[in-house]
């Protein structure tokens, strides 16, 4: 029964980690983002997020972004220094065309740095691109 349901991958969504100025922290912090390079809106997003390394693991966090216009990003979390060094996985799951998509994401550890970011038209800046 299971065999029988197909969920397919998620494209043109991307997670990125952008480094911004945190006005409460009054500092450069790193955050997590969801993009939609789609041409139709998705809808449902549940963004599930986990970290771990060879001796420690994070909680599993779980959110519900309502819908999320094309091409356009929203931000899901901000990501302490503390974890940047474990592979920290971002499995997100959404309906578009009346079809349910799950796409997962990963930053392997340290990757998360200025060194590997690019710049994306969308975000206006440089972004570090999950896998």
């Amino acid at each position: 029964m299971k065999k029988d349901i197909l969920i397919p991958v998620a494209k043109n969504i991307q997670i990125v980690a952008v480094k911004e100025w945190d006005k409460d922290f009054l500092m450069q912090t790193w955050n997590v983002y969801v993009i939609n390079n789609r041409n139709d809106v998705i809808e449902t997003i549940l963004v599930l997020s986990r970290g771990n390394s060879e001796t420690e693991k994070t909680s599993t966090l779980r959110r519900s972004i309502g819908s999320l216009p094309p091409h356009s990003g929203i931000k899901i979390e901000y990501i302490s220094e503390e974890v940047l060094s474990f592979t920290n996985e971002y499995l997100v799951t959404f309906f578009a065309d009346n079809k349910l998509y799950e796409r997962n994401f990963v930053f392997k550890p340290n990757s998360i740095s200025e060194k590997n970011a690019v710049f994306i038209d969308l975000m206006g800046q440089d972004c570090v691109v999950a896998e």
